[in-house]
């Protein structure tokens, strides 16, 4: 069963700290308001630390700008945490978070239904793990605030090209390896985990069909930007935290978050070993190894489909199957 207070149970300090008894409408103002807030106290003191790092061209010394900023990033995470604690009591059921270690290096990939995946995962892995590092697209710098936070962090901006493209312009062609292996070149030396939702966008049925995906919960996983993870920087990724995560209730909304009307989440982490013969392969250029790596990738989706199908008997919610 999922995690909660037996009935009957005594009103304690905590709980009366909860907004539960406020409308929706102003639980979910009120942790906006503190979302925002948070996230510009944060922010200055990000930005002040990395003017810090630009002025001190020693590599000791920026190593430890850096090490300041991730605490900085961690606080923040955890302010959120705070917040939505505050808003809801959500019910948790979380297996798999064992052995998990915060000085490890880790690839970490997720199924991927909402905005919400995001605050889900670094709700459980705040601290547990070094701070989750995202691959973003390159417009993104561009979000307020965040993007030059995410810019300060040195989360990995992508610019990547299509196949028409890469038809039209051949000179393009590996610089997105060039521009991961600059990126991850930069984590060589401190424990980093490195993310990446596997199938590129949020699950949709509407997508679900366009793609004809064989998976029943599933989009189609795409290899290829795990792949140059692992050539760039395979020598110090031993594990895959392979991330599986369910909403009882549906796939909620960001709002639905703000406003408390996340009632129940499951998450399921498991640890996998990275076969090392996938380490330091071209994925663009070698054909055998991409064949195999996909279908290793297909494998992992596999499981992962079946297991979403037991957690939706498992707990059924109200959530359309």
């Amino acid at each position: 069963p999922l995690h909660a207070p037996g009935p009957g149970r005594a009103p304690t300090y905590k709980d009366s700290l909860m907004l539960s008894f406020l409308p929706h409408f102003l639980r979910g103002s009120l942790a906006g308001l503190l979302l925002v807030s948070s996230t510009l106290c944060w922010a200055c003191l990000l930005f002040g630390m990395t003017l810090v790092k630009l002025l001190l061209p020693f590599a000791a010394a920026q190593r430890l700008c850096s090490k300041i900023m991730s605490l900085i990033a961690e606080g923040w995470i955890a302010c959120n945490k705070g917040w939505m604690n505050l808003v809801q009591r959500t019910r948790w059921n979380v297996q798999g978070l064992e052995g998990l270690e915060y000085q490890h290096s880790y690839l970490v990939t997720s199924n991927h239904q909402s905005w919400v995946d995001i605050l889900v995962l670094q709700y459980q892995l705040n601290r547990r793990i070094p701070l989750l590092r995202f691959f973003l697209k390159q417009e993104l710098i561009w979000v307020p605030i965040i993007g030059l936070c995410w810019w300060a962090l040195d989360f990995p901006f992508m610019k990547r090209y299509s196949k028409a493209y890469l038809a039209r312009h051949p000179e393009k062609k590996g610089q997105d390896l060039a521009t991961t292996r600059k990126a991850c070149a930069k984590f060589s030396r401190i424990p980093v985990a490195v993310f990446n939702f596997l199938e590129g966008t949020r699950f949709t049925r509407a997508k679900h069909d366009e793609q004809q995906s064989p998976f029943r919960h599933l989009l189609k996983p795409k290899a290829g930007g795990i792949a140059f993870v692992l050539d760039a920087m395979g020598e110090q990724l031993k594990t895959l935290v392979n991330v599986t995560i369910h909403y009882p209730d549906g796939s909620p909304t960001f709002w639905c978050l703000l406003s408390g009307r996340l009632k129940d989440v499951v998450v399921r982490f498991e640890e996998l070993e990275i076969p090392r013969q996938f380490v330091g392969k071209s994925y663009d250029q070698d054909a055998g190894y991409r064949a195999e790596f996909q279908q290793w990738v297909n494998q992992l989706w596999e499981r992962k489909d079946q297991l979403l199908d037991s957690l939706h008997r498992e707990f059924p919610g109200n959530a359309k199957a």
